[in-house]
């Protein structure tokens, strides 16, 4: 009950500022390379190679396979002999040159000061076998922990995945929509009041909730935000003879403070 002594103007007012959000990474980021540039690295934090057959490729100058236009990012893949080995394991034989960028800004729930984070963006994601576009966060410092917020294995499903340990990963899988138009994904990530190293995530698709996963000992722990179209691996082989395009817009990034 409200004390009579307090306006109810002023007691909304108390508890509107008892969270403050603060958007991040807008909306208008893909609007133009410099904005691409003020918010996002070109390739992975840790070079051009990851775990399938993909190699990324892209700078401020080079947007073959890394472009925006009209508020949309293209993530491009195209095949390529010749280029050997990936540098990161299972060391797949490179098939392809694509795409991929990375946050600048770390993500880090620590509970006290940051007690969430919004992640959310729109995405035509291809799902031919050999195709794996992903959203998705992953340790900064030792791995995992890692969420992937959207993540197309060469099938039309798109896979909610929390890892905790290599072996404990909680995965919840539901249908992509088969229409051709930007859907929706997005990740909610809270601190859990009383726990010193867990959060919650909530993942939706369209504004759906679709599961709650827990993230053991996420808490403190900093997380890249990597936007992907890497090829064939656990999206199976041989992957597609022609052009592959992942297009991506409206990425929204919201910190939750105390």
């Amino acid at each position: 009950m409200l004390s009579p002594l307090i306006p109810l103007t002023l007691t909304v007012a108390i508890a509107t500022l008892s969270h403050a959000d603060t958007v991040v990474i807008p909306t208008s980021s893909f609007d133009s390379y410099a904005d691409l540039e003020t918010y996002w690295n070109y390739l992975y934090p840790w070079g051009s190679d990851h775990n399938g057959s993909a190699r990324m490729v892209g700078n401020s100058t080079d947007h073959s396979h890394i472009s925006v236009a009209n508020g949309v990012l293209t993530l491009t893949a195209t095949p390529t002999s010749g280029q050997g080995t990936s540098s990161e394991s299972p060391h797949l034989t490179i098939d392809y040159f694509s795409g991929t960028i990375y946050a600048k800004d770390d993500i880090t729930v620590d509970g006290t000061d940051v007690v969430g984070y919004v992640v959310e963006g729109e995405f035509i994601a291809p799902t031919a076998v050999g195709t794996w576009p992903a959203f998705w966060l992953t340790a900064v410092n030792s791995w995992p922990p890692e969420a992937d917020i959207g993540e197309w294995k060469g099938t039309q499903q798109t896979w909610f995945n929390t890892f905790n340990t290599s072996s404990e990963v909680k995965s919840t899988i539901v249908a992509w929509p088969d229409d051709g138009e930007f859907h929706s994904v997005k990740a909610v990530l809270s601190s859990i009041e009383g726990d010193s190293s867990d959060v919650t995530i909530d993942y939706y698709l369209d504004n759906v909730l679709q599961a709650t996963h827990v993230g053991a000992d996420f808490l403190g722990a900093p997380l890249y935000l990597i936007i992907d179209l890497q090829m064939e691996g656990s999206s199976g082989s041989p992957g597609p003879t022609g052009t592959t395009t992942y297009q991506i817009r409206n990425v929204q990034v919201t910190k939750v403070t105390s």
